[in-house]
């Protein structure tokens, strides 16, 4: 049993989804079946390494903030402050730079300001965009699925494999979250207990895998466009499946590209 739970495959993909499937179902009456993204990630967290806080490496960071914009996005859902709603996409680029500092500490201050900055605008564009689907919890679970996949297969092929694992524990958990929604033909409420962890883990571990990793900088504006092209995707007034088909072609295929320019880079591939 215990070898089958350290299976990378079990960790970052069967434990996660099997984990938010049974959230998702278990709160969904009390509208709270967007706490499958934490649950999922949680569970992998644990399964990989542990909760332990030392040493307090990025990673750590990225599950530390993480369980903190879970419990964000509940308070959000309880209490819809929305001038305090406004403030995420800021706090998330603080955050961005809390978490790499110690990784970009001995550049030159050049780099740092450049790097800092970059890393802030990312998880910044994806708290926004990922924001904007809250209500819409088809269109959120597509773009979550996808850019934890995409994020997730990149930092891997990154040679990244926690942070890869923490991209996948995402998308795993969203596919469960999606899934629901097929079969049951009904929306699952997503809310900010939903869309905020999902992209505030994906964006730092998108950051840090760049830049600790081989993931290629600018595969992360490819994987900033699928919460955007998820939100702005004209869809046909059908069934529940339609709509997750459509919508799952333009994410995936975003989330491919991203994975396509880091198998690029990471393999040396000359074309």
């Amino acid at each position: 049993m215990q070898e089958l739970l350290n299976h990378p495959a079990v960790q970052a993909g069967l434990a996660p989804f099997l984990v938010a499937l049974i959230t998702a179902e278990l709160f969904q009456r009390i509208r709270l079946s967007g706490l499958a993204i934490i649950a999922g990630f949680a569970i992998t967290v644990y399964l990989v390494s542990d909760f332990t806080i030392e040493p307090f490496t990025a990673a750590r960071k990225i599950v530390l903030l993480g369980l903190i914009g879970a419990a964000l996005g509940l308070l959000l859902n309880v209490l819809p402050l929305r001038w305090f709603s406004m403030l995420l996409p800021i706090l998330g680029g603080a955050a961005a730079v809390w978490v790499v500092e110690r990784v970009l500490q001995h550049q030159p201050p050049q780099t740092i300001l450049l790097w800092g900055a970059g890393c802030a605008a990312y998880v910044a564009i994806l708290i926004w965009g990922m924001d904007k689907l809250e209500n819409e919890p088809v269109r959120a679970a597509s773009a979550a699925a996808a850019l934890g996949i995409g994020t997730g297969v990149a930092a891997l092929v990154g040679a990244s494999a926690l942070l890869g694992q923490f991209g996948l524990a995402l998308g795993s958990a969203a596919a469960a979250h999606l899934l629901i929604q097929m079969i049951s033909h009904h929306p699952l409420p997503a809310g900010r207990v939903f869309t905020l962890p999902l992209a505030l883990i994906a964006g730092l571990t998108g950051c840090v895998a760049v830049l600790s990793a081989k993931l290629p900088w600018y595969a992360l504006p490819i994987l900033a466009v699928i919460p955007l092209a998820a939100w702005l995707m004209p869809l046909p007034k059908q069934s529940s499946r339609i709509q997750i088909l459509l919508l799952s072609l333009l994410t995936f295929a975003l989330a491919a590209g991203a994975i396509y320019v880091t198998w690029r880079v990471a393999g040396d591939v000359p074309f």
